[in-house]
């Protein structure tokens, strides 16, 4: 074990963790964004900046500053090594600009877009973004195409962070999307509009950070603070079964896999479950889903209960209320 000290907080971790995952284990503000590493997902990372911080001391042994700023999700920490991520003003007007590089180019389609409410975009913009955009120039066009049955893209959204690619890349045998071109011509596409038809095609919606792929069946449906996240399971052949169930009422929106903390995928799941199973009857329904208190999908859902209560959001029986929060 070595110890590593981020924002004036020292901890013990594994030889070999990424300064991203060391902030993880202390949890908190202390935790830079990361728009395109994926803890589940091999590669990923280095692509959107977002998570620079800066090494105010490389190691032990070598007390020397690191003479620019690091992407902390592929930079191993060393024994001794001093990090500064909110404690640093350099790295926060790093991240303001990175921010408005990433929005050069997308557009300020919130109002339409079905990501609006659980975006990470959203998020770090509404953290570190600027109220007005110094940009002049025309932003990129793509037009909106489909590339499978339930998939919709919006390539003038992607930041091209390469999740998607990565993810259909490890979990099937004939990837069919990918990056064209280069520079500023780059886009997320299919050769020859290829379509994408893998039982697990429909995750790549769920690693999207932004609203560049999105569910078709759920499309304009709904508002997400409309609808309540269930945790609900099935038996599954080709999946574990474990979802996230969107709901309004006794009426299954979508579906999506479960996500942690860092809104990363506990598990992928298939497309059957994603697409095809929207009936409530196909479903268990285990009670309603843990989500971040600063979200605005818990707006009016959740109330404190006096322990121990039984909840059973869906008969609309449930423990008597202590206070609305």
């Amino acid at each position: 074990m070595i110890k590593v000290t981020i924002d004036n907080i020292t901890i013990e971790v594994a030889e070999g963790t990424t300064i991203l995952e060391a902030t993880r284990k202390i949890g908190g503000k202390i935790v830079p964004p990361a728009m395109c590493w994926y803890s589940k997902l091999k590669g990923s990372g280095g692509k959107c900046r977002t998570c620079l911080v800066r090494v105010a001391e490389s190691s032990a042994k070598d007390p020397r500053p690191m003479p620019k700023l690091v992407a902390s999700c592929s930079t191993p920490v060393q024994d001794g090594m001093v990090v500064q991520n909110t404690t640093s003003q350099e790295v926060l007007d790093a991240r303001k600009a990175i921010v408005e590089f990433l929005l050069i180019n997308h557009p300020l389609d919130c109002p339409v877009c079905d990501q609006a409410g659980e975006c990470d975009l959203q998020d770090l913009s509404f953290e570190h973004g600027v109220v007005e955009t110094r940009s002049e120039e025309d932003r990129r066009e793509f037009p909106v195409i489909d590339i499978g049955d339930s998939i919709k893209l919006h390539m003038n959204r992607c930041i091209l962070c390469y999740r998607c690619v990565f993810t259909a890349d490890q979990l099937t045998d004939k990837r069919v999307h990918g990056v064209l071109y280069r520079g500023d011509a780059a886009e997320i596409s299919t050769y020859i509009q290829n379509v994408i038809d893998n039982d697990f095609s429909g995750n790549v919606i769920d690693v999207c950070p932004v609203g560049a792929l999105t569910d078709r069946t759920f499309r304009f449906r709904s508002r997400v603070w409309f609808l309540e996240p269930m945790d609900a399971h099935r038996e599954c052949r080709k999946c574990s079964g474990k979802v996230t169930a969107w709901m309004f009422g006794n009426e299954i929106y979508r579906i999506t896999g479960r996500k942690d903390q860092y809104g990363e995928l506990e598990e992928f799941i298939c497309n059957e479950c994603r697409f095809e199973k929207k009936d409530r009857n196909d479903w268990v329904i285990e009670g309603p889903r843990k989500i971040k208190r600063q979200s605005v999908i818990s707006a009016n859902h959740y109330e404190k209960l006096i322990k121990p209560s039984v909840i059973q959001p869906i008969e609309g029986k449930m423990g008597k209320k202590e206070e609305k929060t």
